[in-house]
């Protein structure tokens, strides 16, 4: 298959282009150090993107930023950031993109635990993760040529611990290989409309 990895030079982008890269053709995206630029904030980006690459097999994003700081520390200046890359930025990938993906072909997006289980300085990041999962849930009805699409949800990364540890007490790591599992998962397999959790 041809898969196109957006945010592949990030910790998850990074393994799952290692694990996919033996079995397939990966086409990297990002805003630097990738065979493609893109600015997934920017719906002009994303379409050169496209135009670029033609058509693909298979869409991984594992790219977005999000404010994480306490509820008085969001502003909504702050709170744009996450709504205009995490949510936007991939909503936007499979709105211009589903055109560009194969026949049976698939988009994977990336969530993240607390959209589910709520931490302290995370309310912008859980606000977009679970609109990424509702949406993921209603467009798998409506995806044309059987595309599917998933949103992969996992916890703190063991190689992420030291940077983001002190917003997930008490919370079990997990390596980046067992996220990248799950993309894999997503891209192979058959299903559609699913959150697949890495906890």
């Amino acid at each position: 298959m041809k898969v196109l990895l957006i945010g592949a030079n990030g910790t998850i982008g990074s393994a799952v282009h290692k694990e996919l890269e033996m079995r397939h053709e990966v086409v990297t995206a990002g805003r630097n150090g990738a065979e493609l630029l893109v600015d997934i904030t920017s719906p002009d980006s994303i379409k050169e993107m496209y135009v670029k690459i033609g058509k693909v097999d298979a869409v991984i994003c594992a790219a977005g930023a999000t404010f994480f700081g306490t509820l008085t520390e969001l502003t909504p200046e702050k709170n744009e950031l996450s709504i205009q890359s995490k949510l936007k930025g991939q909503v936007n990938l499979v709105l211009l993109g589903h055109e560009y993906v194969n026949n049976n072909g698939s988009f994977t997006l990336t969530t993240g635990i607390i959209m589910e289980d709520p931490i302290v300085g995370g309310v912008s990041a859980a606000m977009v993760g679970g609109a990424i999962k509702a949406f993921v849930e209603s467009v798998a009805f409506e995806l044309p040529r059987g595309i599917r699409i998933n949103n992969i949800s996992p916890t703190v990364l063991a190689e992420s611990i030291e940077k983001y540890g002190p917003y997930f007490p008490g919370f079990e790591p997990v390596s980046a290989y067992r996220v990248a599992k799950a993309y894999q998962k997503s891209v192979e397999g058959g299903q559609t409309g699913k959150t697949y959790r890495v906890y």
